[in-house]
C-alpha cells in the first residue's frame, strides 16, 4: 500500500485523492481552509468544489501540511500555478526524503516561464527522476464520479512513472506512462488556448 499526501483540497486535488485511495492507498488531503477540511472527515464530501460526490471513509482531511506529508512516498502537488513556488518553499523542511515530487498543476510560472515540473525541482532541490506530471483531457467533477477516464503518468524515469501508474490505476482510470515531461506539461498548459480559438473559429463559421 503506497502513501501519499496529496496538498490541495480544490475539485482536482480532491479527485486526485479519491483516485489514490480507491485504488488502494493511504492517503492524506490537505487543504487550507479548515471548513472544507472539516466537511471531507465529517460528511465525506467537498461541499465547495465537488457537491454531492462521495468521498472515501478512509480518506483523510488536515490542515497541517507537514503532518499531512509524514512518511508519504508521493508528494502531490494540486494548488494554482502562480501559489506553487511559495507553497513549496514552506512545505520543503517537511517533504520526506526520498519521497516522487507530483504536479497536477497545468500551466507555467509568470515572469520565469518555468513549467511546474522545473518550478519544483528549484524549490525543493531534487533531480528530475524524483519528480512526476500528470495530464490528461479529464474533467474533476466526471472522474469524481467514476466516469471512465484516461490520463499521461510522466516523469524522465521511467520506473518512478510506472509506479506512480500503478498507484493511481482504477477500473474507471486509465494512466499511460511517458517520458517526456515537456511535452505533457506544454501540451497541457496550451490545450485550453487551443480549444478557445478552435471554438472561436467554429463560431465564425
Amino acid at each position: 500500500m503506497t502513501r501519499s499526501a496529496v496538498l490541495g483540497a480544490g475539485s482536482w486535488g480532491t479527485t486526485f485523492a479519491k483516485l489514490l485511495c480507491d485504488a488502494g492507498g493511504e492517503v492524506t488531503l490537505w487543504g487550507r481552509r479548515p471548513e472544507i477540511v472539516e466537511a471531507i472527515n465529517r460528511d465525506h464530501e467537498n461541499p465547495d468544489y465537488l457537491p454531492g460526490i462521495a468521498l472515501p471513509d478512509r480518506l483523510r482531511a488536515t490542515t497541517d501540511a507537514a503532518g499531512a506529508l509524514a512518511g508519504a512516498e508521493y508528494a502531490v502537488f494540486a494548488v494554482p500555478a502562480q501559489t506553487l513556488r511559495a507553497n513549496l518553499a514552506e512545505w520543503r523542511p517537511a517533504l520526506p526524503d526520498g519521497a516522487v515530487l507530483v504536479s497536477l498543476i497545468k500551466g507555467v510560472e509568470l515572469g520565469t516561464c518555468k513549467r511546474m515540473s522545473e518550478v519544483i525541482q528549484e524549490v525543493a532541490d531534487v533531480p528530475d527522476e524524483r519528480v512526476a506530471v500528470v495530464s490528461g483531457p479529464n474533467l474533476a467533477r466526471e472522474l469524481a464520479a467514476g466516469q471512465p477516464s484516461a490520463s499521461v503518468v510522466a516523469c524522465t524515469s521511467e520506473p518512478c512513472a510506472r509506479a506512480l501508474q500503478a498507484a493511481c490505476m482504477t477500473p474507471y482510470f486509465r494512466a499511460y506512462t511517458n517520458t517526456d515531461v515537456i511535452g505533457v506539461e506544454l501540451a497541457g498548459s496550451v490545450k485550453n488556448i487551443i480549444a478557445l480559438c478552435v471554438g472561436i473559429a467554429v463560431g465564425l463559421g
